[in-house]
């Protein structure tokens, strides 16, 4: 399955790979005045990875206190 246009700048944002002809791309798509459902999508995506990243290193963390 290909990757969709927004998902594969959005990956390369959060890689910090992003070039500029495409960050000015990602940010004239996210400027829109509504930003498409696939950019939120995606950025919610990655939200929830990061919290429950976090929620696993904090119960790492307080299962080693013990």
């Amino acid at each position: 399955m290909e990757r969709s246009r927004p998902d594969y700048l959005m990956d390369k944002l959060i890689n910090n790979q992003l070039s500029k002809e495409e960050l000015a791309e990602l940010l004239a798509d996210i400027g829109e005045t509504e930003m498409s459902s696939e950019y939120s999508i995606i950025l919610e995506r990655y939200f929830n990875q990061l919290l429950s990243e976090a929620y696993l290193n904090k119960s790492t963390v307080s299962g080693q206190d013990q």
